[in-house]
Formats: C-alpha cells, sequence, structure tokens
C-alpha cells in the first residue's frame, strides 16, 4: 500500500472530504472516529488484505458490545465510503464492506393498555370529568366520542378504517356500520375489505350517538363527524383520545393504535386463536399478529409471578 500506511490512508481520505466534498468539521470528525475504529478492529491487517468476512466480523463484534445497530450501519456507510475512494488510489481488488449489513433492530412490543384500564377508559363518559359530574347530560360531541373510542377498542380498528366508517352501506362507501348484524366492514391495507364484530358496549354506545348525530354538513353519510359538521379526520380523534386518556388517570400517550393492539393482546389472551386475531385485524400474514404472542406471555408472566407461591425467591 506504499508508504503512507493505514493511518497515512485515512487522512489522505479525510482530506479529500474536506476539500472537495466540503464537508464540515463535525462530520470529518465523525468519518475519522469510524475509521480509526476499523483500524482497531483490523489490527496489523493492511486495507487491501481486508476481506468482507473480516469486515463482516467486525460489525459483529461492535454488534457485541451492545452498540446500536443504527450506530453499526453508520459505521459500515463511513467504512464502504473509504473503501470506494481506496480503490481509485490503490490495487483493492473489491470493496470488503460491501453487501455487509448491520444487525436488525429488535422489534419493540406494541403497547396495550391492561384489560382494566382499556374498559375504564373507553367506558368513562367524556362528561364524567367535566364540571358537570357523571350525572350531567351528554353532549353530542361527547357522545360521538364514546362511541368511537368503544369501537376501536371493540373491534381493533386501524383509525383511518374508523373515520371512514358511513352509517350505511352504498356502493360508494369505504366502511360501513351493519347495525343488524352488530358489525362493520371496513376497508384496510391493500384495499382488502374485511367485517369486524362489534361489542354490545360499542353498539350501545353507537345507537346512543346515532340518536343525536346531525345530518352531516358536506352531505356525506360520515358516521362520525365534527364539530363542523363534516367527516372527523384522523387527528381529531387521536387529539381526543389523548385528551380523554389525560381526564381519565389512563397510562401516559393513549393513542388510537394502543386500543387496537389492546384489542388483539386481550382477545388473544382470553381465546389463543391466532388466526382469528389475524382476520380481525386484518394482516397479511401471521408473522404480523404474532407479536402479541409475546404480549400474551407477559401478561402470563405476570399473573405467574403474583399467584404461584414458588415464583419469587423471599
Amino acid at each position: 500500500m506504499g508508504e503512507r500506511g493505514k493511518a497515512g490512508w485515512v487522512q489522505a481520505y479525510i482530506e479529500q472530504l474536506r476539500t472537495q466534498r466540503k464537508l464540515s468539521p463535525h462530520t470529518l470528525d465523525a468519518y475519522r472516529r469510524d475509521l480509526a475504529e476499523l483500524a482497531a478492529l483490523s489490527g496489523e491487517t493492511g486495507w487491501t488484505a481486508l476481506t468482507q468476512a473480516d469486515v463482516r466480523r467486525y460489525a459483529a463484534r461492535l454488534h457485541g458490545k451492545e452498540l446500536e445497530p443504527r450506530s453499526i450501519a453508520r459505521k459500515l456507510s463511513s467504512w464502504r465510503g473509504f473503501f470506494d475512494w481506496l480503490a481509485g488510489q490503490t490495487a483493492l481488488a473489491a470493496n470488503p464492506a460491501q453487501g455487509v449489513r448491520a444487525p436488525k433492530r429488535a422489534k419493540t412490543l406494541p403497547k396495550a393498555l391492561s384489560v382494566d384500564d382499556a374498559v375504564r377508559l373507553v367506558s368513562t363518559p367524556a362528561h364524567a370529568h367535566a364540571a358537570g359530574g357523571p350525572d350531567a347530560a351528554l353532549e353530542p360531541a361527547a357522545l360521538c366520542n364514546q362511541a368511537m373510542f368503544e369501537l376501536l377498542y371493540s373491534s381493533g380498528l386501524r383509525v383511518s378504517e374508523l373515520v371512514g366508517l358511513d352509517v350505511q352501506y352504498s356502493k360508494d362507501a369505504l366502511g360501513w356500520l351493519e347495525q343488524g348484524n352488530a358489525d362493520v366492514t371496513v376497508l384496510g391495507k391493500g384495499n382488502k375489505r374485511r367485517t369486524v364484530p362489534v361489542g354490545q358496549a360499542a353498539m350501545a354506545a353507537l345507537a346512543a350517538w346515532l340518536k343525536v348525530r346531525p345530518a352531516p354538513a358536506d352531505g356525506s353519510a360520515a358516521l362520525f363527524t365534527g364539530a363542523r359538521g363534516t367527516r372527523v379526520s384522523a387527528r381529531v380523534v387521536q387529539l381526543r383520545l389523548k385528551a380523554h386518556g389525560v381526564a381519565t388517570g389512563a397510562p401516559s400517550g393513549v393513542h388510537p393504535h394502543m386500543l387496537r393492539h389492546s384489542f388483539a393482546s386481550h382477545v388473544l389472551q382470553s381465546s389463543g386463536d391466532l388466526r382469528a386475531v389475524q382476520d380481525m385485524l386484518g394482516h397479511a400474514t401471521i408473522a404480523s399478529t404474532q407479536v402479541y404472542t409475546a404480549l400474551d406471555f407477559q401478561h402470563l408472566a405476570q399473573v405467574y409471578d403474583q399467584a404461584h407461591p414458588r415464583a419469587k425467591v423471599k
């Protein structure tokens, strides 16, 4: 590799980035640190002698030190850029960092409410925390909110599916409510329709809302309408649910998808039927639904820890 040595080639590359690409001092420092780490990992092995297997081993070593996958991906990107440049300066046969990928980030489990928290959240009327107290008459907006929240939890709908519902079937409807069958038909991801049952509590909340629901100002058949008489938006549902969660003392950060996760987890806990949950959620593959088995196991582990006399060492 000539008389420059490994450090010399790195310095030449950094200088090229500084003068030709005009990178900031902060970015140059990041490149310098990443390449210094590669030099330390590769030891006495010259740059042109490194192989893809070497670089893959270095990435695995970084992962073993619990470095975040995102940070490893950034380092690999720095290394690829360096070797691409080096190929134009030396007899480097191939970029040893090309094709090496960072480890995948561990999937975080979706956040779900406990059964008690979920039921308390959706069953507490909006007026119960207002100045009028629990005996005050419900305003139409409060009835609308309760119907939306009950339906999200009852049927595991996405918020986009919820706001797309009409009061009844029509050929142009994205989704609709069937009161006689106690179910809703929605248009999910991939333009796939599915029909999901609606529980008694949600049907009662829907019936109460439909008694006071004004005719939509936009001439649509929207099931849920906002203050202006037009179809309620997903953002409005998010804000209303968040405010209701704060007012009722629910766990922080309640959002519509959390009710969908709670629905899936609680149905799975009770039934153990993963395929049925998949169908009700509208997942294209069972793999998307299997994440809830981890939530179910967490629940079982908590029950075990609380109930089994030998679960914990005294």
